[in-house]
Formats: structure tokens, C-alpha cells, sequence
């Protein structure tokens, strides 16, 4: 059996630093209010070697510490870590694998995209800033059991669809998110419940406004290349 031992010092030095940025990037999930009890997870691939971090299966926020986060390989194996990996480990993994450029992915069960989630509904893009984060609609992707790569799968399936977009709705589940590291999957988390909850009360007040295709590509090349610092 493979265990973290087996990998050089390179290795073992970037895990305990990925390990200290997941554990305090959890807490944003909390900040944020994007979970409850032991809901969500996020994970951060390794930049050297095929391994990843991830939260451990129903532990409670307080209580995760940089040791507790489990490293696994891209196939889900336990590499290192006392505790049983997240139910979602597989599906992490299989991002990883077919989206070599994501380098975080985080699930929450936030209120109002878990709605959207469950309505099995796009989030409309009405927003400037929708148009920015996410080049487009947040999409729903299929409804699958939890427990296996399956997720991940719908997840990969729908973002081909969607290459703007770092969130998927998965029906009757709730929001998952990538990014180019764990931090940048956390922020795009709560954009997503952040748009889902402005759109709702949007809907209340009467049909939403989408904004032209063309007018959303010329946000998102603004906002990707020109916004914020470089």
C-alpha cells in the first residue's frame, strides 16, 4: 500500500501546506453561511504529484484541523489521514482527472442555489456580475446518487456546456464549484448563492430581464482580463 511516506520531501511539504489551506478555507464555508452541521466539503489538488486534499466524512466544522484533512490519489485512495475521506472523494476526483486545469472544487448546501437545485432550474443571468463570475446562466446538471464518481461525471458533462461557468446546480442536491485552486472554488460557492438568492427575490417581483449573449461574452472578457489586479 502507497502511503505519503513513499512520495519525496517536495510532495509531503506541499501536502502540509494545502492541508493548513483547506482546513482554513472550510471556515469559510461557515463565514459565508454556505453549510450546515457537516454538509460541503472542499478539496485542493497538488501541483506535485496526483494527490488531492479533501475534508473528512462527517466531521463538524469546529473540529476540523489541518491533520484531519485526508490526502487521497485521483482514483479516491486513502495516501494519508486517520479519518474516511468526504462521501464526495470520487466525484472529486473525477474532476480532477477529466478537468486538468481545475485545481479546487468545493460542494455546499446553500440555501437558495440548493433551491434553484431542486426546482431543476438554470439560475437566469439578469446580472452584470453573473454575466462577470460566471459567463452565462449557472446551469443545472443532472440528478445523481451520491456515493460514487457519478457526480462527478454530471458535474464535468454540464461544465462542457457551460465553459464560462465555475458552478453546476446538481438537481435535487445543490451547488458544486471549481476553480484554479480551493480558494478560487470557495469564491465562486458563495457567487453562486449570492446570485441565486438576489435572482429569487428578482422572480418575486416579476419576469427577469437575461441580458443579450453578446453583452455577457464583453462582461466576462472584462471582468476575466481586465478586472482586479495582474
Amino acid at each position: 500500500m502507497v502511503t505519503l511516506q513513499d512520495y519525496p520531501a517536495q510532495v509531503r511539504a506541499e501536502v502540509q501546506q494545502v492541508r493548513e489551506q483547506v482546513a482554513t478555507l472550510h471556515q469559510q464555508l461557515i463565514t459565508w453561511n454556505l453549510v450546515v452541521w457537516t454538509a460541503g466539503n472542499v478539496s485542493q489538488r497538488l501541483r506535485t504529484a496526483d494527490l488531492m486534499v479533501i475534508k473528512p466524512s462527517g466531521v463538524r466544522y469546529e473540529f476540523l484541523t489541518p491533520q484531519s484533512m485526508v490526502v487521497t490519489d485521483l482514483e479516491g485512495n486513502v495516501i494519508d489521514g486517520a479519518e474516511s475521506p468526504s462521501s464526495d472523494t470520487a466525484s472529486h476526483a473525477y474532476i480532477y482527472r477529466h478537468m486538468p486545469e481545475v485545481y479546487g472544487v468545493v460542494h455546499t448546501h446553500s440555501t437558495y442555489a440548493t433551491a434553484w437545485a431542486a426546482t431543476g432550474k438554470n439560475i437566469p443571468c439578469g446580472l452584470t456580475m453573473m454575466g462577470d463570475e460566471f459567463g452565462g446562466p449557472v446551469p443545472v446538471g443532472p440528478f445523481r446518487l451520491i456515493g460514487s464518481e457519478e457526480i462527478g461525471k454530471g458535474v464535468v458533462e454540464t461544465l462542457e456546456q457551460y465553459p464560462h461557468s465555475p458552478a453546476v446546480l446538481m438537481q435535487n442536491h445543490g451547488p458544486f464549484t471549481i476553480g484554479k485552486d480551493a480558494e478560487s472554488a470557495v469564491k465562486a460557492a458563495a457567487m453562486t448563492e449570492e446570485v441565486a438568492h438576489t435572482m429569487w427575490v428578482a422572480a418575486q417581483l416579476g419576469d427577469i430581464i437575461e441580458i443579450d449573449p453578446a453583452d455577457i461574452a464583453k462582461l466576462n472578457e472584462r471582468y476575466q482580463n481586465v478586472y482586479g489586479q495582474h
